[in-house]
């Protein structure tokens, strides 16, 4: 399955809405356990987005949502400013078929791009084909958190994942430039 990526707009939260919905009630990648509406969905959207943080949709042939991936904070402290979290989610269809490699490589340019310097992925789960995602990638286990999480009737482990961003921690980041202005008054 080839997809095409684009920037996530308004009218794809619909879309996003569906299958983060269907994450929640069936997956572990999310620890939500109630799905939000598609009006909380926009709010997440309108604040990520809003900080300067890409949102990037996966289409199929027909032009349909089949996937969505974004970067955002870790933590809202000044000191986090150039570290970021991904996420990504797939309908069931696009599973297994590249689509999230494709997301994820796109995060990582586009972020990379911006000037972060650290990238990190929180996997709910330990999922192992999230893990193995994130390994091709370029991401190292940075630990395991036994039984963080209780859902569907069962404990769940939390892995971290990390990888540098351009520079990384080679030379200090540009005063002044975004991301150093992330979260400053």
């Amino acid at each position: 399955m080839t997809a095409t990526l684009r920037d996530a707009v308004a009218a794809d939260l619909r879309s996003i809405t569906e299958i983060y919905r269907e994450s929640v009630l069936n997956g572990v990648a999310t620890y939500e356990e109630t799905p939000p509406s598609e009006a909380e969905m926009a709010l997440r959207f309108s604040t990520i987005t809003g900080n300067g943080y890409p949102y990037v949709v996966a289409l199929d042939e027909r032009g349909a949502v089949i996937g969505y991936a974004y970067a955002s904070a870790f933590r809202n402290r000044t000191a986090y400013r150039f570290l970021v979290e991904d996420s990504i989610y797939l309908s069931p269809e696009a599973r297994g078929k590249g689509i999230g490699k494709a997301l994820l490589s796109e995060l990582v340019g586009r972020c990379t791009a911006l000037g972060f310097r650290q990238m990190i992925a929180v996997i709910g789960g330990a999922h192992p084909s999230s893990i193995a995602l994130h390994r091709a990638l370029g991401f190292e286990l940075q630990g395991l958190m036994k039984a963080t999480g209780f859902k569907h009737g069962r404990w769940l482990d939390t892995a971290f994942m990390q990888r540098p961003l351009g520079e990384g921690t080679a030379t200090k980041p540009t005063e002044g430039v975004y991301p150093d202005t992330l979260y400053r008054s």
